[in-house]
This record gives structure tokens, C-alpha cells and sequence, in this order.
């Protein structure tokens, strides 16, 4: 190994699941040789599972199995080369994840062109969106076409996408609305698969805030940190291994959550981790969308019409409480105070 990689202790085990609970089962992890897609792929081989890293790059890619070998026993992970933009690349990792394995069980849509989202929208050009695209959105689909039949046949699969912010142009402006895009291709597929008890394939997009690998620090923009405070009970950036630690929980109980969007925040509250800063974790949270409002969000997005005498709802399952923070602002300005 030549030291590529970027990495710190694994912290899967504060999640309260035991080494094993994912014995028996094949994931593939996109983008699984740097950042959240490596923290995401350790931690599933540290339950137990046998782990497939589809990466373009083969150094990142062959030093991410070598440490997962090494951290759990020889022929736990396996490397493929894999250009998740290539159909027939994507299929080849594939037949050969089946010949190494047998079968895939999870499947984890992590890849993303990350260097390309640096400009405004109107400084993008269509070829750094044509490529995000490809990446991102028909990525994805090739391998939801390789490998989610296989799950149906065999009435067992989990399915995830690493999601992000929606609208929120801080120096990455072209990389939210493909996020968006691979986000309504995931939650359609869940819908279209219906009751996961009939199909056995649960399929879920995880939000994981704000991750820094240890060399990258704060991240900023102009001058300003990047969501500092965007994760609850965290006063920073939150680590690959932190953020990989709640994606596997949230795959190991992804027939409770499926056809859902969450964060790694929610995640995390959910199984009583151990936050680094307690105190900047807010006692509410926001509630889930109605399912009227979900199917066309976009038509609420935004102050609207200010018609005087219309009545306003909370776009949740249940009407607000006075006073519950249902609003990303001050939500926000809560936790920048405590952090001042």
C-alpha cells in the first residue's frame, strides 16, 4: 500500500450492532475507494459483509480492498474496475462480482464526479453537467439495471443512494441539481417495487450533511466555512467513518425506512450514538413530508402567492407544534449560537 488513502479508526461499532450482522451478504459500493464510499464499505466489511469496491480509480481501488483485507481476513473485499458511466464497464463489474461471490445483496450508489461542481450555474458549462450526469444519473441507472433483478429473483436486496442538499448553491452549484435528479430516480424506483415485504428489496437515499476526510479540515467558500454546524451534534465537519457507520445502520434496517429520504442526523438520533457535542443536538426535528405534498414538492418550494385569507399547513404528516422548528433557517441559527 502506498498510503493513499486517507482514513481513521472506524466507529461502526457505537452503532450498538454486532460484528456479524451482515454475515453472508455481497455489497457493492461505488465509489468506494475515498471519503464516505470507503467509510461506508470498512464498516459493512466490519459486520460481516463481503464487500466489492467499484472505483474508476485503480490506485484508490486496490489500496481500498488491500486495507479492507487487511483490517477483517484475505478475501473479504475485492476490487473491479469499474466506470459507472459505461454500461457495459458497470456490467462487467457486475458478472464479475457474481463470480467472486455468487450474488449481490446491497448495493450502495455512491460515485460522483466531485471536481466538477465548483462554479455557479451559470458558469457551468454543459459538458461538466453532461459528465455529472453520466456519472451521477445514468451511473446509477446501469447499475440498478445489473444488479436489482437479481435482488427481486432472489426476493432479498437493499438499495441506497448517497443524496445531498437541494438547492443550496455554496461553491457547488451544478452538483445539487444532478444529486436531485439521481434522488427522484431512487424514490420512483421504491415506489414502482412497492411493499417491500412483497418484493424483498428496500431502497432509501441517505443524506449524510457535511463529511470531510482528515486533510481536507473545514471546507470553505469565500471565505466562509461551509456549514459549519450543519450536523447535529457535531460542531464541524463529521468523519467518512462516522457518516459510513450510520449509512450500514441504516441499510441493515432499510426495510423500516424504505422508499424514504434520511439523514445521517436522524439516523443517529434514531440509534442513540454518541455525539461529540450533545448539546448541539436539537431536541425536535423536522417531521416527514404528507405523501400529497411529496409526489409534487417542487410546486411548493419557496413563498408562493401571498393570497391574504389562505390558510397555511405544515407540509408534514402532522400539523406543526407552536414553536416547533419547521424551518431550515432557524434551525440553523439555533446551533450557529451555541457554537459561538
Amino acid at each position: 500500500m502506498t498510503g493513499l488513502l486517507n482514513i481513521r479508526p472506524l466507529t461502526v461499532e457505537k452503532t450498538g450492532m454486532k460484528r456479524g450482522t451482515l454475515g453472508g451478504e455481497v455489497a457493492v459500493v461505488t465509489g468506494g475507494g475515498s471519503n464516505i464510499g470507503l467509510g461506508t464499505a470498512r464498516s459493512l466489511a466490519w459486520l460481516g459483509a463481503k464487500v466489492v469496491i467499484a472505483q474508476r480509480s485503480e490506485q484508490k481501488g486496490y489500496e481500498a480492498a488491500a486495507l479492507i483485507n487487511q483490517e477483517n481476513r484475505p478475501g473479504t473485499a475485492i476490487y473491479v474496475q469499474t466506470d459507472v458511466a459505461s454500461e457495459a464497464s458497470v456490467n462487467n463489474m457486475a458478472k464479475k462480482s457474481m463470480a467472486a461471490f455468487g450474488k449481490v445483496d446491497i448495493l450502495l450508489n455512491n460515485a460522483m464526479v466531485m471536481g466538477l461542481g465548483g462554479n455557479s450555474i451559470l458558469g457551468t458549462t454543459p459538458e461538466a453537467l453532461d459528465q455529472q450526469y453520466a456519472v451521477s444519473v445514468r451511473g446509477t441507472l446501469h447499475c440498478l439495471r445489473a444488479l436489482v433483478p437479481g435482488m427481486l429473483e432472489r426476493k432479498r436486496g437493499v438499495v441506497g443512494y448517497l443524496a445531498s442538499g437541494f438547492r443550496m448553491s455554496r461553491g457547488a452549484s451544478s452538483y445539487f441539481p444532478i444529486k436531485g435528479a439521481t434522488s427522484a430516480l431512487m424514490l420512483s424506483l421504491a415506489t414502482e417495487l412497492g411493499d417491500v415485504k412483497k418484493s424483498g428489496v428496500a431502497v432509501f437515499i441517505f443524506v449524510p450533511g457535511n463529511v470531510a476526510e482528515p486533510a481536507q479540515g473545514d471546507q470553505t467558500f469565500a471565505g466562509q466555512k461551509i456549514w459549519a454546524g450543519l450536523n447535529v451534534g457535531y460542531p464541524g465537519p463529521m468523519s467518512p467513518e462516522d457518516s459510513g457507520a450510520a449509512l450500514v445502520y441504516a441499510m441493515v434496517h432499510a426495510a423500516e425506512i424504505h422508499g424514504s429520504g434520511i439523514t445521517a442526523g436522524q439516523v443517529q438520533k434514531h440509534m442513540g450514538w454518541p455525539f461529540p457535542n450533545p448539546e448541539l443536538v436539537p431536541q425536535g426535528d423536522f417531521d416527514r413530508l404528507r405523501d400529497g405534498v411529496s409526489v409534487r414538492i417542487y410546486g411548493y418550494m419557496g413563498q408562493g402567492f401571498q393570497q391574504p385569507g389562505d390558510l397555511r399547513h405544515s407540509l408534514s404528516r402532522s400539523d406543526s407544534v407552536p414553536g416547533e422548528l419547521n424551518n431550515f433557517v432557524p434551525l440553523l441559527k439555533e446551533i450557529e449560537n451555541k457554537l459561538q
